[in-house]
């Protein structure tokens, strides 16, 4: 089975606890394996054993207190 990734820009990180937090609540969405997270561009890339709905992806965003930008 092959994995699906995706990149999504996040506003509002400024440091590695921001990182951290952002990629804790994507970690908990059921079927995502990884998260990289780079604080400097904002750019998250989520990877996962099926799709994701960009919807649950905002969702932890937004629990961990960020927004999806695109």
């Amino acid at each position: 089975m092959s994995s699906v990734e995706n990149s999504y820009i996040v506003e509002g990180m400024t440091c590695q606890h921001c990182a951290a937090s952002v990629s804790e609540e994507i970690s908990e969405i059921g079927g995502v394996t990884g998260v990289t997270v780079d604080v400097a561009s904002g750019k998250v890339v989520v990877t996962s054993d099926t799709a994701l709905e960009r919807e649950s992806i905002a969702g932890a965003v937004s629990d961990a207190g960020y927004r999806l930008v695109s």
